[in-house]
């Protein structure tokens, strides 16, 4: 494992200098995991919850999300997306899992800009639900693949896998 770019010599925080860095076409994947009861998911996919279209409100605010990492994360830099895009899928009765996608020509990588995408998202699928499912729980957010840069393709060994 890399040492920890974000401390310099006397362990003071810093946000790191990528000026030097080549520009590349930068990729990050990631998800979360919502699960609930089967009544939950069941008003979901029959557009019956209350407070509107739950994957698009959740997809909005997963995109804006995106935009703002920097703003959330104190040693994230400033980057212009050249996309984010949100996909849902429901594995089981209990679940719906959220994809983010989020691409940049940059400095830097996006990994920090899906992983908020998905969190985001989850919270809002939690937010428009809580009045019907208040257990409703979070999960599995990580990221699943990264491209570009000098550290290269990462895939998640198990990416796409379920959980038992």
């Amino acid at each position: 494992m890399s040492e920890l770019t974000h401390f310099d010599d006397s362990g003071a925080s810093r946000m790191v200098d990528v000026g030097e860095k080549p520009i590349t076409r930068r990729v990050a994947v990631a998800e979360a995991v919502v699960r609930m009861q089967p009544e939950t998911l069941q008003l979901i996919r029959e557009g019956s919850v209350g407070k509107g279209d739950v994957f698009e409100v959740a997809r909005l605010a997963g995109i804006g999300a995106s935009k703002r990492t920097s703003e959330l994360i104190p040693l994230c830099h400033l980057l212009p997306l050249d996309s984010a895009q949100i996909d849902f899928s429901c594995p089981d009765q209990r679940s719906v899992r959220i994809e983010a996608r989020v691409t940049n020509q940059g400095r830097t990588g996006v990994e920090m800009e899906a992983l908020l995408a998905v969190s985001v998202a989850a919270l809002t699928v939690y937010d428009m639900c809580k009045a019907v499912d208040r257990g409703m729980e979070i999960d599995r957010v990580r990221l699943l693949e990264k491209s570009g840069g000098r550290s290269g393709h990462y895939l998640r060994d198990d990416a796409g896998e379920s959980e038992s």
